[in-house]
């Protein structure tokens, strides 16, 4: 059976074209990121990827800050010799000057070789010297017309894992009383169900006790509030993905996080996890769990 090759992505290209954004969009499919590498460093990066079992994805970032910069990553490119195990592949960001003009001037910035302050002349400098890394380039992605969320679609199904499901869901479980989870992008409240804490023999227990879970899940104005909760859910989720959110935490909320959270929060994971991926976290179940 063939090994899989380890991947080396050099991404480079115009200023403003997008670097930035890609970094942290491999990054977070699991690239290990280095950013503004020197070019000469390039090799030991490669003897480390091929020697080593540590790094299997890599993307190295490298911009215009020196402009001898680009001749040593030709130098280096070409060095590069392939032993089977390691594929190198240049990534190059480019944008037409209209673009890269109406970018330098929303963030009042000047490109590198923009010495005597005219952005035109500038970007037209560092393009001339791109070109010959750009001929050389396995991948052009012109940003001109892209926006953030298009660009990170178009990296995800370039050079995402197959197997990689990009978004996720985190359900967790909370007691107010021991303060809210500031992570949270959805948070509800469901300290208007009735409370297993007022029943002596189920007030020791919580809500993964299946006494507790079906005394909070059966009772009629839980099943009413959960199959609304189930369907807002079901609805807002889907346009968290097309906006290219990665992970979704949605928190549960009672008093003490020991009953009604829990038990809501064990459903709902349940539910969820038929199409998405899906963890579960009960923050304050350590409280309560007997030895």
């Amino acid at each position: 059976m063939n090994e899989k090759k380890k991947q080396l992505l050099i991404v480079t290209g115009m200023s403003g074209a997008g670097k930035t954004v890609t970094a942290h969009s491999l990054e977070d499919m699991g690239y290990f990121v280095v950013d503004n590498l020197p070019p000469t460093l390039l090799g030991s990066f490669w003897d480390l990827m091929v020697n080593s079992n540590d790094f299997q994805k890599v993307a190295v970032v490298i911009d215009l800050r020196v402009k001898s910069f680009y001749e040593d990553l030709l130098d280096e490119v070409n060095s590069l010799e392939d032993n089977g195990k390691v594929q190198a592949m240049i990534v190059f960001l480019d944008a037409s000057d209209d673009a890269l003009v109406a970018r330098y001037k929303e963030t009042r910035r000047l490109p590198p070789l923009a010495s005597s302050g005219r952005l035109l002349d500038g970007i037209q400098a560092e393009r001339q010297i791109l070109t010959p890394i750009k001929n050389r380039s396995n991948y052009l992605i012109d940003t001109s017309n892209l926006s953030t969320k298009e660009l990170k679609q178009k990296l995800i199904d370039s050079f995402s894992d197959r197997d990689r499901q990009p978004f996720s869901i985190e359900v967790m479980s909370f007691g107010f009383k021991y303060g809210m989870p500031i992570d949270a992008d959805i948070v509800m409240d469901v300290r208007f169900l009735p409370n297993p804490f007022y029943i002596p023999e189920l007030r020791p227990f919580t809500g993964l006790d299946k006494r507790v879970f079906d005394y909070v899940m059966e009772k009629d104005e839980t099943q009413v509030f959960y199959k609304k909760l189930l369907e807002l859910l079901e609805t807002a989720i889907p346009g968290y993905v097309d906006e290219g959110k990665e992970k979704l935490t949605i928190a549960i909320g009672c008093t003490g996080g020991q009953h009604r959270s829990v038990s809501i929060a064990q459903q709902l994971a349940r539910d969820l996890a038929k199409d998405y991926p899906v963890d579960i976290t009960h923050r304050e179940i350590s409280r309560y769990l007997r030895k």
